[in-house]
């Protein structure tokens, strides 16, 4: 009993400094010695524990003193990563709750907690990384797609996606305009980095998902379309906000020349390569031809004014249907498929440290921001809960349309995009990455909560092709 007292005790003292802490600049080490020691008395401590706590003790002020730019640190922190990303990954796959809350959360430990990477280092290399994660993903999600199944829904999904993006931005705009008496040029930024669900986390979440393949085509490919008009959109009110005024002419210009670039690079590159790699002999290496290829192809949509998540996306898309392809075009290609082992590992790693990456971006400053992320997100999902009715027609099942309208989680477009106004010395800068981030989080838990409740629809029957159909009357 003197022992729990003294924890209790403890705890509360714990508490009380660590709610006073500006976690924006949290560097500390855990004096785990002192706190046992504490707890209880030393002649009652087995040796071999003292000397235990004694290392904890050293390691955690060893790491809270270090940075990024230690190597063991790093590797330290980058094994703790995969550790926790193939475990969250098992775990999402019996549990149907995803890991990438979990993630983010780790990504915070070593970020703004014990200040293992610090935030300066991290904005530096928010672009490199940024470019690689993008690539990867969209390619992957290309890959992914089905040319047959999104046609059968593109209609649905280019709806979702415009609309979508038009509320969540109209909304987010609206709170931050009159609620944190923000100019209407800042607060439509605002809304246009976080107005489209994150391609990233939904890709890897209907991947495992239990639904219709309609429904993983209109999420997957509405996801792709969200982050690159996030992307463009953003990019136009940068150049808005700096010279003072916005011109439709020049944002219907951009979105228009971006397509056009995307496409035509995606197709005028992906059609040939399918051709080239038969004439390649050395095989063994094609995957990594490709991704060559897939780089230069991202430095020529940034050369003629586009992301490049089109075109990766489109590249993706014409080596994911080569089979489809191939027969229209009566050539043979070699076997290079999306289930290829070096690709699912890269796009795990890729996928996994992009969440952890999030969360080293997390900032806790000021708890207005904080709340005022909180309920943009709710806005955004009580929009999207009402589109998706207004929307979805009787041919989707249940399921479908409940994972549709809780399919709302934020990620690597808004996160990327919300430092962008540090470098580019806007106002309300150093606002963007704590609101940015609150609903990230946020979007991340209530997807997470809706899919646990989708889980008590009754499961699709896979004879029907994943559709659970409305009930009729037999005659």
């Amino acid at each position: 009993m003197e022992a729990l007292q003294n924890l209790i005790d403890i705890f509360s003292q714990y508490i009380g400094g660590f709610s006073q802490l500006n976690l924006d600049n949290a560097n500390f080490s855990i004096n785990l010695s002192g706190i046992f020691s504490n707890i209880f008395p030393s002649e009652n401590m087995p040796e071999i524990f003292q000397t235990f706590i004694v290392f904890i003790g050293s390691l955690m002020d060893k790491l809270s003193a270090d940075s990024i730019v230690s190597p063991p640190v790093l590797l330290l922190a980058a094994g703790f990563t995969i550790f926790f990303g193939v475990m969250g990954e098992s775990f999402f796959k019996k549990t149907g709750i995803p890991d990438v809350a979990f993630l983010m959360l780790l990504g915070v430990l070593f970020g703004p907690i014990l200040g293992l990477i610090q935030p300066d280092v991290i904005i530096e290399i928010v672009p490199y990384f940024a470019a690689l994660a993008l690539i990867i993903i969209m390619f992957d999600g290309g890959l992914n797609l089905d040319l047959r199944q999104m046609a059968k829904t593109a209609h649905f999904a280019i709806i979702l996606s415009i609309v979508g993006f038009a509320i969540a931005v109209g909304t987010v705009a609206g709170l931050a305009h009159y609620g944190l008496d923000w100019p209407w040029l800042d607060s439509i930024l605002l809304g246009s980095i976080v107005g489209g669900s994150s391609s990233a986390i939904v890709f890897g979440l209907v991947r495992n998902l239990k639904i219709s393949d309609n429904a993983k085509s209109l999420l997957s490919f509405e996801s792709a379309l969200t982050d690159i008009l996030a992307t463009i959109v953003a990019f136009v009110m940068f150049g808005a906000i700096i010279v003072g005024t916005l011109d439709l002419n020049t944002l219907g210009d951009t979105i228009g020349n971006s397509v056009l670039v995307g496409l035509a690079l995606g197709l005028g590159v992906g059609l040939p390569w399918m051709y080239l790699t038969t004439k390649i002999g050395n095989s063994q290496h094609s995957y990594m031809l490709t991704l060559g290829i897939l780089f230069g192809l991202f430095f020529l949509a940034n050369t003629f004014g586009e992301s490049g998540a089109l075109t990766a996306l489109v590249f993706g898309l014409m080596l994911g249907n080569k089979k489809r392809l191939a027969k229209i075009f009566r050539f043979k290609v070699p076997q290079m498929d999306a289930k290829d082992s070096m690709h699912n590992q890269l796009t795990f790693l890729v996928r996994t440290f992009f969440f952890v990456f999030v969360g080293l971006l997390a900032s806790f400053g000021n708890i207005e921001f904080i709340i005022f992320g909180i309920i943009a997100t709710i806005s955004i999902y009580v929009g999207r809960i009402i589109l998706c009715k207004l929307i979805l027609t009787k041919s989707f099942s249940q399921l479908d349309k409940k994972v549709t309208s809780v399919m709302i989680p934020r990620g690597l477009a808004a996160a990327v995009l919300a430092t962008l106004p540090l470098t580019l010395g806007l106002p309300n800068a150093d606002a963007y990455p704590q609101i940015v981030f609150s609903i990230i989080m946020t979007s991340v838990i209530l997807t997470t909560l809706g899919l646990g409740s989708a889980k008590k629809i009754p499961p699709p029957e896979i004879e029907e092709g994943g559709f659970i159909l409305p009930y009729t009357k037999l005659p």
